[in-house]
């Protein structure tokens, strides 16, 4: 078995043997971990805002918004997981056999979005490490939080990593959800929520729900994750779908508790929140009402959540990057992209160092204008290419979408596409 395998699957190949899949529930419980790192590289700080928001401006109503937007985005990692594990090909290979239009966009966007996301990736952790700490500037936290992003990940095997991740979800499930449960929220409220509504002027903030629940580049760092854990042929499938299923339940209960807290905390109150900024102010008015271990709660929680996903980001990106230099070069591709390869080192000092800049300066009008015009297409591109390669010759046919997952595929399709054009629109 383990032959077939080799020959099947020569790209992600690490060690000479697959180990079996787990066959019990609990089995595969114990066996959970990549879902725990795409949980904690998804949710980030942007997400619970936007959660905030929309309990704050309509209560309980949108709670239906945020489960689907996990759902849109479990089908999504779901589908890059199966293509690697059915093919044993990258989801990078795969774009590059749709053609050099695909890698080459990815390439260029690629570079945008870390020049820019490292900016804000560390501006974020710092700003809820000051607001606690206030001992040094803004700038030197964000220094600080990138310079550790990058040891941890020059210096730490994925195991290590994965570990350092399931600890900071754990910490923001005990401080999100038991921020939420301070507030003791009305559960028929909460089941009311579910039913889909719209209320006046929250179309807008129910699309930006839907599609920003979750991570959008970091999404296909999901198949390098179960590579590093050896998850390699179709039987790992069942386990990849569980572990997803994990990943995206855990970032629906964080965004909910989230919205559970602007409902319950400030919705009528006609206090707006803007911005990380506003999770502060959050914090402070938490500390009025509940004491300042409450404040300290909170902000621990939200620290979690920034500086989880600059970690994922750190550790995850750049083996896209990397498998993207040994596809244009078409070398080495008969060995799997690792930690090691110089191009994944280069892409993390490219997250870490060149973005320091925008901490004193704002970000160049060029720069904004292209990283937001790319970024606006990305999650169409990810769900055409999906539709694409997953109903083709290139999957066995037990392992093709089915018409449910095709359906999703089309609906998120209309979505982020309605969603870009008005990214694009404001841009512009």
């Amino acid at each position: 078995m383990s032959i077939e395998v080799e020959q099947h699957n020569p790209v992600l190949t690490k060690n000479s043997e697959t180990p079996a899949p787990p066959i019990t529930f609990k089995e595969k419980i114990k066996t959970v971990g990549p879902g725990f790192v795409t949980a904690a590289t998804g949710i980030g700080t942007g997400d619970l805002v936007a959660a905030l928001v929309a309990g704050v401006s309509f209560g309980f109503t949108l709670i239906w918004a945020i489960i689907i937007g996990s759902i849109l985005k479990f089908f999504l990692t779901e589908g890059m997981g199966r293509w690697q594990l059915a093919t044993g090909k990258t989801i990078l290979q795969g774009w590059h056999s749709m053609g050099k239009w695909a890698t080459g966009y990815f390439g260029i966007y690629s570079v945008l979005w870390g020049f820019s996301y490292g900016a804000a990736a560390m501006t974020t952790s710092a700003l809820m490490m000051v607001t606690m700490f206030p001992i040094m500037p803004l700038w030197v936290w964000a220094i600080i939080h990138g310079i550790a992003g990058l040891c941890l990940v020059l210096i730490g095997r994925y195991e290590i990593f994965e570990k350092i991740m399931t600890v900071l979800v754990g910490v923001m499930f005990i401080t999100v959800v038991g921020s939420a449960l301070l507030l003791t929220p009305d559960i028929g409220n909460i089941l009311g929520g579910t039913i889909p509504q719209i209320g006046g002027g929250s179309m807008l903030l129910v699309l930006g729900l839907l599609g920003g629940v979750g991570g959008t580049i970091t999404m296909a760092s999901y198949g390098y994750w179960i590579r590093e854990k050896n998850w390699r042929g179709k039987g790992w499938i069942p386990m990849m779908k569980l572990d997803t299923s994990v990943g995206y339940i855990i970032t629906s209960i964080f965004c909910l508790a989230l919205l559970v807290i602007g409902a319950e905390f400030l919705y009528g109150t006609g206090i707006e929140i803007n911005g990380e900024e506003g999770l502060v102010t959050l914090g402070s008015m938490f500390s009025s009402e509940f004491g300042e271990a409450a404040r300290w709660l909170f902000l621990i929680g939200a620290w979690a959540a920034a500086f989880s996903s600059l970690l994922g980001v750190w550790n995850g990106v750049p083996y896209l990057f990397a498998d993207f230099i040994r596809m244009v070069r078409k070398k080495n591709m008969e060995t799997p992209v690792s930690e090691k390869d110089p191009a994944y080192r280069l892409y993390l000092l490219w997250l870490t160092f060149p973005p320091m800049l925008l901490l004193f300066v704002d970000k160049p009008v060029g720069i904004v204008i292209a990283y937001g015009a790319l970024g606006a297409i990305f999650m169409p591109f990810l769900s055409i290419t999906l539709l694409t390669l997953l109903n083709s010759k290139r999957v066995d046919k037990g392992f093709r979408n089915g018409w449910i997952t095709n359906a999703v595929l089309i609906g998120s399709i209309l979505l982020f596409t309605y969603l870009g054009t008005i990214e694009l629109i404001n841009l512009f």
